[in-house]
């Protein structure tokens, strides 16, 4: 089988790609038999690139299967969390960081500070 083009599994449906990445593994299978009954250098180094397009289609399947995953929850806002891998990542400090609406709220106390204790204003002498 020839080396898979990446943009050709993308245009595939699921079912397809399925069948292909099950063709490519009876193909593995067969070159590796061949090498251990002494084949054909040729065949010997087909086994790489066979490896390398069944690792395409099985990149593919779940790039896919995450991007129907984020359609998803991106139309359905009833779900309250997303799944951890469809998050967004950032760095662990900004995700455990206070939001804005969480780092502006007062206390009862603080209010009452302000409310009876308001900044003073001075006026300037030109």
């Amino acid at each position: 089988m020839v080396k898979v083009k990446t943009w050709e599994l993308r245009n595939k449906k699921k079912g397809e790609l399925l069948k292909q990445l099950d063709e490519l593994k009876t193909e593995l299978a067969q070159l590796r038999v061949a090498k251990v009954t002494g084949g054909a250098p040729s065949k010997l180094a087909k086994i790489k690139s066979v490896r390398k397009s069944v690792a395409r289609v099985l990149t593919v399947i779940s790039q896919k299967q995450k991007e129907q995953l984020r359609m998803f929850y991106k139309t359905n806002r009833l779900k309250k969390y997303k799944p951890l891998d469809l998050r967004l990542k950032k760095t662990r400090s900004i995700r455990r960081a206070l939001t804005e609406s969480e780092s502006n709220i007062k206390t009862l106390r603080q209010k009452k500070k302000e409310a009876h204790f308001p900044q003073r204003k001075y006026a300037l002498k030109a």
